[in-house]
Order: structure tokens, then C-alpha cells, then sequence
């Protein structure tokens, strides 16, 4: 039975785990948060990646936590109403389409708890170091053991670790968009409905949407920028430009809403930016989702790359019975004309969504039964 470590237990990783014991392997997914990551934006899971949740056996209980959205409203700098719709949302598309859009921390809580029966899971640790043997990967963690794997898998994000230490710095494969996002809860104090906010002011702007029970507020600030000089792991330095950025808008409350970015518990901050690599395995390590073809939030794809990658590595490594070579191969070769195509969508129209059109092609460019 071969090994396979997975870093990251988010979207990516705990869905490749699912797979990979299904498919008679032993994964173990190492995630340096303590527990399944809270708090997030609402995510789309849409065209082919529909069909890996269904096949997982998790659509329905998707579909039952979905939000619930009756539209949306589109404000003036100063918070007059420009615009209202009850047919279609920009965090989301059409109300009335199949896709399904949830909260982060949702889809992530289902897919741990699909997971973790049979998959070992290390929170509170990270990969340090790796190192290729003739037989596997002897793998350094931050917590000072020292494992060896059949095979490593980087589904550790954006700035993932794995990538870095296999294939060189981030900087080399990381393509700035132009803008960086801030995500975090906030008090309803907008009194939202299951409704969804969003207000432009320059450079700057952000939507509030209710989550489901419209308990809170998610809120996802946005604001242009060139590449910051500054350590993206540095909370606080991100959190203090955030609050500084949202203080500048000219919406009456914009006061409550840099009050919520200081005091939220799940505050999140970092470039919009696009992860390409020209080969996507080294050796006995490969990286899957963000980690190897980021999209950025702005193509709105990135938890489908996600789930779809996860489904079609391990459908590769199971076929491949035990090349990891022609699975790497295999896996890539059907990947990435998907993954392309999903990334154009965020730079197809410059601040703007892409067409519903370009969504529907994208979203369907995959067959997971073979090549389409």
C-alpha cells in the first residue's frame, strides 16, 4: 500500500484523501492550523466539480448548507443603491442556476468529515524539509519527526510550502494581479437578509453578504495595489492596512466596518495572484490546486480546480499501479488545459466578472472519465 503525504487539509487536500483511500492508498494530510480552518468567503463549486461532490456522496448535504441568496444590491461610493437584482448575484451567478454556492467552512467541514475516517490527520504541523530517496521522500516536519512517504502532494495554497522547497521560491511561478482581498465575519449591521452588498469607491470596495441564518456578515474588502513590501504571513501589518484602506471609503459606515476588520477572529489578507508552473511534478512530489495553478479569487474557479484536481490525481494514481511517474504524467496532461482555462477568466475582463459564457465553457472543459 503506498503512502502519500498531503500538505494542506483544505478543499484540496482533504478531498485528495478521500479519494486516495478509496482508491487503497494510505494518506496522511499534515495541516499546520490546529483544527479545520473557520471562517472564509462564500465559494463556488460549479460544472465538473458538481460531479466529483456527487460522486463522493456530499451534493446533497451541499446543497442543504448553500446560501440562500434573494439578491443583491449595488451601491455608489457613498452607499446610494445603483442597482438591485433578484435574478443574479456577482459572488455567485444566476439564483436560479445549479451551481452551489456555499460558505468556505462549510464545504471544508464536509469534506473532513468525509475524509478523516481511515486518513491520519497531523494538525498543528508542517512539512520543514524533503528530501528524494531511492525508495521515497523523507520528510522533515516542523515538529522535529522525520517520516518517509511513497509520495508528497503540496495542496498547501498559495504560498505553499511543498512548492518552495521542491521546485524554488515563490516568486518564480507567482503572477500578481493587480489587487489584494481581505476576508472576515463581521455583526450583521447591516441588518442583511440574505443579501448580498456591493460598493466601489476608486480603487477600493468590498461586498457583505449575509451567511445563512443572517447571523453575520462575511465581507470581502478589496483594494488595488502593486506587489506589498511585506511579509504576507504578518497579520497585524496586513490587518492595520486593512482597517487604514476601508477608513479612506466615503460610505457613511465605513466606521463600523474597519471596527469589524480590527476585532475579527478570522481575518485573512493577501494578494490577488495566479500560480504557474511549468511542470507541475518532481520527482516522487507533485502539487495540486492553489499550489500548482492558482486561479485567484477573481476567476471565481478556484475551489472547482480544487475538487476536480483532487478527483482526476488519484483516479491517475490509481490507474497507474504504482508508476508515480505516469500518474504525475497522466494527471497533468488532463489538468491543465482545465486549469488554463480557468485562469483566463480572471484577467478576461479587467475588473470586472467574465461572461456568464466564458464561465459555462470553463466550468464544463473537464470529463472525469477521460479526456474531452
Amino acid at each position: 500500500m503506498q503512502t502519500v503525504l498531503v500538505s494542506g487539509g483544505g478543499v484540496a487536500g482533504s478531498a485528495l484523501a478521500f479519494w486516495l483511500r478509496r482508491h487503497g492508498f494510505a494518506p496522511t494530510v499534515v495541516e499546520r492550523a490546529a483544527a479545520p480552518r473557520r471562517g472564509g468567503q462564500a465559494v463556488d463549486v460549479r460544472g465538473v466539480a458538481l460531479d466529483v461532490l456527487d460522486r463522493m456522496g456530499l451534493l446533497e448535504r451541499a446543497r442543504a448548507v448553500r446560501t440562500r441568496m434573494r439578491g443583491m444590491s449595488v451601491l455608489d461610493a457613498d452607499g446610494t443603491e445603483v442597482h438591485r437584482s433578484t435574478e443574479y448575484a456577482l459572488s455567485s451567478g444566476r439564483l436560479d442556476g445549479d451551481d452551489v454556492e456555499l460558505m468556505r467552512d462549510d464545504l471544508v467541514g464536509l469534506l473532513h468529515g468525509a475524509a478523516r475516517g481511515g486518513v491520519e490527520y497531523r494538525f498543528g504541523d508542517a512539512i520543514g524539509a524533503l528530501e528524494e530517496t531511492d525508495r521515497g521522500v523523507r520528510v522533515g516536519f516542523a515538529s522535529g519527526e522525520v517520516r518517509e512517504y511513497d509520495l508528497v502532494v503540496g495542496a498547501d495554497g498559495l504560498h505553499s510550502g511543498v512548492r518552495r522547497l521542491a521546485f524554488g521560491p515563490e516568486e518564480g511561478f507567482r503572477l500578481h494581479l493587480g489587487q489584494y482581498l481581505s476576508v472576515f465575519t463581521a455583526g450583521n449591521f447591516l441588518d442583511l437578509e440574505d443579501w448580498q452588498l456591493w460598493l466601489r469607491d476608486g480603487e477600493a470596495g468590498f461586498a457583505a453578504m449575509s451567511v445563512p441564518g443572517n447571523h453575520e456578515l462575511r465581507v470581502a474588502f478589496g483594494f488595488g495595489s502593486g506587489p506589498l513590501d511585506g511579509d504576507h504571513r504578518d497579520t497585524g501589518w496586513l490587518r492595520g492596512l486593512v482597517v487604514e484602506r476601508i477608513g479612506g471609503l466615503r460610505w457613511p459606515g465605513a466606521p463600523r466596518l474597519a471596527e469589524a476588520a480590527r476585532r475579527a477572529p478570522d481575518f485573512f489578507c493577501d494578494a490577488m495572484a495566479q500560480i504557474r508552473v511549468d511542470r507541475w511534478s518532481r520527482g516522487r512530489v507533485t502539487l495540486l490546486g492553489d499550489a500548482g495553478y492558482c486561479a485567484s479569487p477573481l476567476s471565481g474557479q478556484g475551489t472547482s480546480l480544487a475538487l476536480a484536481g483532487a478527483y482526476v490525481l488519484a483516479d491517475a494514481l490509481r490507474a497507474a499501479d504504482g508508476d508515480h511517474a505516469a500518474a504525475f504524467a497522466a494527471y497533468e496532461a488532463r489538468m491543465r488545459p482545465f486549469a488554463e482555462v480557468n485562469q483566463a477568466l480572471a484577467t478576461e475582463v479587467p475588473g470586472a466578472p467574465a461572461p456568464e459564457e466564458s464561465v459555462a465553457r470553463a466550468k464544463n472543459a473537464l470529463s472525469l472519465d477521460g479526456p474531452r
